[in-house]
């Protein structure tokens, strides 16, 4: 495998343990809370990263084409979130040819998923449910561990 395409999947898998820390154990209320009229509510952030990751599978396969979904009940968001993941991951793990440089598959749909990630952190602390800061740098994250079960080991801040 190539060192891009290397470097994506462990962007992937970053992304997996980014937003699934800030996705998990949201409390009960928090996908519809909105930090000021008009803006996203964190299911629809979420669903809108869900649209992100099933097109950036379609730009590795050579499909610009961009879609958007109805968001989902959180659990069902959660789910799809990290089935869009693995989707992804897989496609990235083969041999197909990628249809789009992979720089261009991270500077769009990745980079985005990973803004709109911090996007929900930042909700969580709004909400009262704040996550726990972590050295990320020294996080044990591996391409290829891209679901809901992540390293137990982390190197979370007092």
């Amino acid at each position: 495998m190539d060192e891009k395409r290397s470097m994506l999947r462990h962007t992937v898998a970053t992304l997996a343990y980014r937003a699934g820390k800030t996705i998990t154990n949201a409390p009960e209320g928090f996908a519809g809370f909105r930090g000021r009229e008009g803006s996203r509510t964190p299911v629809e952030i979420l669903a809108h990263i869900g649209d992100l990751l099933d097109w950036a599978l379609r730009v590795a396969k050579g499909d610009y084409t961009y879609t958007q979904a109805d968001p989902l009940p959180w659990t069902r968001e959660s789910a799809r979130f990290f089935a869009a993941l693995k989707a992804l991951d897989d496609y990235l793990a083969s041999d197909a040819p990628l249809g789009y440089p992979a720089e261009q598959i991270f500077q769009g749909p990745i980079a985005d998923a990973l803004t709109h990630t911090g996007q929900i952190g930042m909700l969580r602390r709004m909400a009262g449910s704040p996550i726990r800061g972590e050295s990320y740098f020294r996080a044990e994250i591996v391409a290829g561990r891209v679901g809901p079960e992540q390293s137990a080991k982390r190197f979370e801040f007092d």
